[in-house]
């Protein structure tokens, strides 16, 4: 049996930026043993599959060690690559039952619009160990459904952070995002790195459903519902937030890289 794959770079429109996420859309269910196999044979921080579902689509995301509950950039490889496959007429909206309910997509432009949960984080007291693994001191501390919020003095120092990524394996998180305001004049509002050794990802390039609670935290610190925040891993990639009440939309960009056959 064969199963064509398509791997896209997400958040992004240049080759290899962004993140990248492998997509497979399938004729038929497979169990979850397969599709943790396959994930973790693409060894990519996210592997989505799709099964059509009436007028949607079931869709669900692997990491190479887990299944996830919530993924944005994988969740727009897999919008760019229904309308760009033909699966959807260009002008159609997607929409994806999940583990996290409903999630839906819209072109807007060139722009990919991505309707995800609010993810409001709160005030928490961190473990020692989530403070010594970073080696930097935090100006907060909150916890959304997820992962913790750690935010920093400034851009420079989520961008020379080298975290001790043992230590962070044992805090029992999805993941640790370090944030803080962005430098003037570098036309994003705010910047992040997103940390995920427990479930496989020792640094993810650009996570989308990190800035579900990313918006309602810059939002509420800059006053504003419409923002851009810089992912600055090694790859980067640009994210539009807008909170809209319970709701974030994402916007991002695609780009389709590899074309390939999975062969069993």
């Amino acid at each position: 049996m064969e199963q064509t794959i398509i791997q896209v770079d997400a958040f992004t429109d240049e080759p290899f930026r962004g993140n990248p996420a492998a997509v497979c859309v399938l004729s038929e269910p497979r169990d979850a043993q397969w599709m943790q196999q396959v994930a973790a044979e693409m060894n990519l921080s996210e592997t989505a599959f799709l099964l059509r579902q009436g007028e949607g689509f079931q869709l669900s995301w692997f990491t190479p060690a887990v299944e996830v509950e919530l993924c944005g950039h994988a969740t727009l490889a897999s919008a760019h690559v229904l309308w760009q496959e033909g699966y959807l007429a260009p002008d159609a909206e997607a929409r994806f039952s999940t583990l996290s309910g409903i999630l839906t997509a819209r072109r807007n432009a060139e722009w990919i619009e991505l309707n995800f949960p609010a993810d409001p984080p709160q005030p928490t007291t961190p473990p020692a160990a989530l403070l010594d693994a970073l080696g930097v001191p935090a100006t907060a501390v909150e916890m959304g459904k997820f992962d913790y919020i750690v935010e920093v003095e400034n851009e420079q120092q989520v961008r020379g952070l080298t975290p001790n990524l043992a230590l962070l394996q044992e805090i029992p998180v999805r993941g640790i995002i370090v944030t803080s305001r962005a430098n003037p004049d570098t036309g994003y509002d705010f910047v992040s790195r997103f940390f995920g050794p427990r479930v496989g990802i020792n640094e993810d390039p650009v996570t989308g459903s990190a800035h579900c609670a990313l918006a309602p935290y810059w939002s509420q610190r800059l006053q504003r519902s419409t923002l851009i925040g810089y992912q600055a891993s090694r790859r980067g990639g640009l994210v539009r937030v807008q909170l809209q009440g319970d709701r974030v939309i994402l916007g991002g960009q695609a780009v389709t890289v590899l074309k390939g056959i999975l062969i069993e």
